[in-house]
């Protein structure tokens, strides 16, 4: 009897488990392959570059900051650096937070808070930037509330981070979908546009540490938010080192963990699968194996081998989109589909850390200098990234290094 008993919750256990999993991999392919669907690439038109007003947030990264606003497309011309200390950045209105400034919002969201008071904006739209973002294909902006970039890290020098970046940018063409949903589920601050007006009667007065997805929550529930995504594939930067990503995904699974009570009831389930899922992933292979180490032991065990095996399949999908938005050689797919595996653990082990122990301070993600970027990527020029005003150039060529250094490996 106890030894049915065991079995009976074994089973439950492994089903369960599974069952969290698999809701997730089946939103996932909800998403990018149904409620992609109506998705407008080619909708950038309807506003011009002259009702944009740039903000780009820094502690006081120069170097970094001069790239990025360099790089921005000659039509903007109101450009303005928020920063934490006085900067010299060519081309752009600096402006310093003040040190006696006190909001309930903190770090960046203190920032941004300040400059929603005090930094004047006639513009229909406020696109923030990261320090690091380069812009590419900027040419306008849809009529949308809230308009959303999609992003491509470049490689800055950890072959385990970047690689990690291909898996994450190949898991986010679930964003395609993000236009038919009421709460888009996240939201990248290092390239997001939104209408000044709703910026302004929302503000950013609120304590958390990822304060993009917490601004487009609570659009989402003050307005009938429309939202857009432009698949312009902005460059910013992977981490330069795997601690460094560890803790920035620590952080970005905390603030979602922390502004959870901004969704409505019928969205939790969703995002407790998907919490659980990104964290554990590295445990889908255990599932599997526990289908052929259990064979007839537990209620249904039969089916599971079939269903666990599938969903370990879908990891190796993420990472094919990731190297088809990375636009690799197909010669190289076979070597990222083999690396999947170390990809799921990399990018898991800061996501399962924020929900073992959540970080509740906000930490710059390290940023490396143009020059160092240009050295290791082999596709790029000196002085490129200064220079490349949106050039496909720096979309099409400049991850070469990481191809190079993955086949003389």
């Amino acid at each position: 009897m106890a030894i049915e008993t065991l079995q009976v919750v074994l089973a439950v256990l492994l089903w369960a488990a599974l069952a969290v999993y698999g809701f997730s991999s089946l939103w996932w392919v909800i998403e990018t392959f149904g409620l992609s669907r109506g998705w407008r690439p080619d909708s950038t038109d309807a506003w011009g570059l002259e009702e944009i007003q740039v903000r780009i947030l820094t502690i006081g990264a120069e170097s970094v900051v001069q790239t990025t606003v360099d790089a921005i497309p000659n039509g903007i011309a109101n450009i303005r650096v928020i920063a934490e200390r006085e900067i010299e950045i060519d081309g752009a209105t600096v402006h310093v937070v003040p040190e006696d400034f006190e909001c309930a919002a903190t770090n960046k969201g203190r920032a941004v808070e300040w400059a929603r008071r005090h930094v004047e904006c006639d513009t229909e739209y406020v696109l923030y930037l990261d320090e690091d973002t380069i812009v590419t294909d900027l040419t306008g902006l849809p009529d949308a509330d809230f308009v959303q970039f999609t992003e491509k890290p470049i490689y800055t020098g950890s072959r385990f981070s970047y690689l990690a970046e291909i898996f994450r940018t190949g898991y986010q063409f679930e964003q395609l979908g993000f236009h038919r949903l009421n709460y888009p589920l996240y939201a990248w601050g290092g390239g997001f546009a939104i209408r000044r007006e709703i910026e302004e009667e929302l503000g950013w007065n609120v304590a958390t540490i990822t304060e993009d997805t917490n601004l487009i929550w609570r659009a989402a529930e003050a307005y009938d938010l429309e939202y857009q995504l432009v698949d312009a594939r902005f460059r910013n930067q992977a981490p330069p080192s795997i601690r460094a990503m560890f803790k920035q995904r620590r952080r970005w699974m905390s603030g979602t963990i922390g502004d959870d009570h901004l969704l409505p009831a019928h969205y939790r389930p969703l995002y407790l699968t998907r919490v659980i899922a990104w964290a554990f992933s590295p445990f889908v292979p255990l599932l599997v194996l526990a289908s052929f180490l259990l064979p007839g032991t537990a209620p249904g065990i039969e089916f599971y081998g079939l269903i666990s095996t599938g969903l370990l399949g879908i990891l190796f999908v993420y990472m094919l989109f990731g190297a088809l938005a990375y636009r690799k050689h197909p010669l190289l797919w076979p070597v990222l589909l083999l690396l999947t595996p170390v990809a799921v653990v990399l990018h898991a082990v800061g996501a399962m850390w924020g929900v073992v122990s959540p970080v509740e301070e906000f930490e710059v993600t390290e940023k490396v200098t143009a020059a160092t970027i240009e050295r290791v990527n082999a596709g790029l020029d000196a002085g490129q990234l200064r220079e490349h005003e949106g050039n496909e150039r720096l979309v099409r060529d400049s991850d070469q290094a990481f191809e190079t250094r993955i086949f003389e490996d």
